[in-house]
């Protein structure tokens, strides 16, 4: 029994210890982690873990439902892409052509309602923000400077575009597996704004892409102050109700008490209605008549700014088939993937992403994804 005791005891100030020097060294923030993401016997983020966190809701209005292709579902997936969705856990995959729905599935549970994180690609609707607030003259333009709206960056000379095209020059670690990452830390911290306003410029801004989620993250931060209006309130009126979303959304909150939504990632949402953006840049700004976002924006948004980089202002770039593509891209294989020149969209969610180089190279199953579609189209 003293045995006993003395080891309860042990671990108690074992435990005690590890609190303390979590807070001398500024890592309590993983104790969030641990209990969030680690005991539930994840390494990384996951779709459904939103329901973790504090959240804001993107209001819907009015749905405006998606067409219903006259070939709807006729043609059965291929081997290979089952054998794809299977390996790499899709949760939903959507071939959207001549804005119809052409095919669409939903797997391990998940329906045409469901929603999950999609992790990056709320990227591409804080640069679509951007372009609505140089439209609402609430910034500029984009060289308007980041030290405008926040004076301790005066020096560095980031400008709102260098924020949106990856080119801030900000001091940030995009490692998403480590624990002691700036990535993870900003994951789970819960008072966002002041983490990110210690972080430094560290190179010269506005010479080259590179992929940083903090960018996107002090971009928020902008147009919320330049605006006034909070993120979740000004995207919701600006594109989630115009777009006709059938469902209301959730965006993840650094805590209740902050209120700063994590504006480089988490909003939950359905495949459906994560398409609509995708539209809305694929018709340069124009949704069910509406002139929702400048076409010149869109145009430039959609169009490397750096020479060979795989980025414009918010959206992933590429080709297909010797065609325009461009995407919205989340961490585990979150992808609204467009080809313009065909009026085609495939959208897919799912739980992991599949095999790369660890660069800034699309993953394999990318193109699978987009092959198979285009041999069911043929069929």
């Amino acid at each position: 029994m003293k045995f006993l005791k003395r080891f309860f005891a042990s671990v108690v100030l074992i435990f005690g210890l590890l609190i303390i020097l979590a807070y001398i060294f500024d890592v309590d923030y993983l104790f969030k982690a641990v209990r969030t993401i680690y005991l539930k016997g994840h390494t990384t983020a996951f779709l459904e873990d939103y329901k973790a966190f504090d959240n804001t809701v993107v209001k819907a209005g009015a749905e405006i439902p998606w067409a219903i292709h006259e070939n709807y579902n006729t043609v059965e997936p291929t081997e290979k892409l089952l054998k794809t969705h299977e390996d790499y856990g899709t949760i939903a995959y959507l071939i959207i052509k001549n804005d119809s729905i052409w095919h669409e599935s939903y797997y391990d549970g998940f329906d045409a309602d469901s929603k999950s994180n999609s992790f990056s690609m709320a990227k591409s609707f804080i640069s679509g923000l951007l372009g609505k607030a140089i439209e609402d003259g609430y910034i500029k333009n984009l060289d308007q400077p980041l030290s405008d709206f926040f004076p301790q960056y005066t020096e560095a000379k980031t400008t709102v575009g260098d924020l949106a095209s990856m080119a801030s020059g900000l001091d940030w670690d995009e490692a998403y597996y480590s624990p002691f990452s700036i990535t993870t830390r900003a994951y789970f911290d819960t008072d966002l704004e002041k983490m990110m306003l210690n972080l430094d410029i560290v190179e010269e801004p506005g010479k080259e892409f590179k992929y940083l989620s903090g960018s996107t993250q002090l971009l928020a931060m902008v147009i919320e102050k330049a605006s006034g209006k909070k993120i979740a309130d000004y995207f919701s009126e600006s594109f989630w109700k115009p777009l006709g979303a059938k469902n209301d959304a959730f965006w993840q909150l650094d805590s209740e008490k902050h209120s700063l939504v994590k504006a480089y990632c988490c909003f939950a949402s359905n495949a459906r209605d994560f398409a609509r953006f995708g539209k809305l840049y694929k018709d340069f700004g124009k949704f069910n008549g509406q002139q929702l976002l400048d076409s010149a924006f869109v145009a430039k948004s959609v169009t490397p700014r750096f020479e060979g980089a795989p980025y414009g202002y918010g959206f992933w770039l590429n080709e297909f088939q010797g065609k325009k593509l461009f995407l919205m891209r989340g961490h585990l294989g979150q992808l609204v993937m467009v080809i313009p020149d065909d009026n085609v969209m495939v959208v897919r969610l799912g739980h992991q992403k599949g095999p790369n180089d660890g660069s800034d190279s699309l993953s394999p199953i990318v193109w699978i994804l987009l092959e198979e579609a285009y041999k069911m189209l043929e069929m």
